[in-house]
């Protein structure tokens, strides 16, 4: 009986210490920015910012916020859920039409650190294939679902045509709690700087949801950009006139 107890609780520790030695290594952001494939904002004294939306599309929300969008000759980049564009494909073809920027959030919004690289590739493969029918061409950006990144989650995306997108961490202002307008609103603009990534949500609750504060938190911040002399473009566009990747940069190797 002790041998047996002894036994067990050696393939105990032999389990512990294989899972975590087997744990994805989450670097700095400085080693991530270094290598290229991780993007939280970019340096530029030029007036412009990327607003995005992510867990979308939303049948209500969405086109009330193209319309917003439009109101300020804004664009937008909109991380798409593949269960969602599968039930809403007119939303989306909808945002391509309007010229904002569509990108890949994952198939079913899996919020897990320790996702298999495997389980990862086909999120990002189906949710390719359901926009590419829909709007002709597949996303070359991603985020991850709560902005979780570590090695492998980065690797895949690289593997996968991808750029890792998050967002300039000061501009989260967490509306997927639903707090007042006027708090979305106040958040973004006390902190808003020339080439910041602010991070919004055009799904929040259900589908048969009608109120949103996002929404009216939108058309005070957009009015504000406006006034201040900004220009809200997509995350491509700011890429590349800040000159952080040019047409080679799908290219690049994985980390090694």
């Amino acid at each position: 009986m002790k041998k047996n107890t002894l036994f067990v609780f050696a393939l105990f520790i032999f389990y512990f210490s294989f899972c975590l030695t087997t744990v994805a290594q989450t670097r700095s952001r400085e080693d991530y920015e270094k290598l290229g494939h991780v993007v939280w904002e970019v340096d530029t004294k030029e007036k412009i910012v990327a607003i995005t939306f992510d867990d979308g599309p939303h049948p209500v929300f969405t086109p009330q916020i193209l319309y917003i969008l439009a109101k300020y000759n804004a664009k937008a980049t909109f991380f798409v859920a593949g269960n969602k564009v599968k039930r809403f494909p007119s939303v989306l073809e909808r945002i391509a039409k309007e010229g904002h920027e569509i990108a890949n959030h994952t198939y079913n919004h899996i919020i897990n650190r320790n996702i298999t690289s495997s389980t990862l590739h086909s999120e990002l493969e189906q949710t390719d294939e359901i926009i590419q029918s829909i709007i002709g061409y597949k996303p070359t950006l991603y985020r991850p679902v709560g902005g979780m990144h570590n090695d492998l989650i980065i690797n895949t995306a690289v593997k996968n045509g991808k750029l890792v997108i998050l967002w300039s961490w000061h501009l989260d202002a967490e509306d997927w709690k639903n707090p007042a307008a006027s708090q979305i609103s106040r958040h973004i603009t006390k902190g808003i700087r020339p080439g910041n990534i602010v991070l919004l949500h055009d799904w929040i609750g259900t589908e048969y949801s009608r109120t949103s504060q996002t929404v009216k938190g939108l058309e005070t911040t957009l009015r504000f950009l406006y006034q201040n002399g900004y220009e809200c473009v997509t995350v491509s566009e700011l890429l590349f006139r800040s000159e952080i990747i040019d047409q080679d940069y799908f290219n690049t190797f994985p980390i090694e």
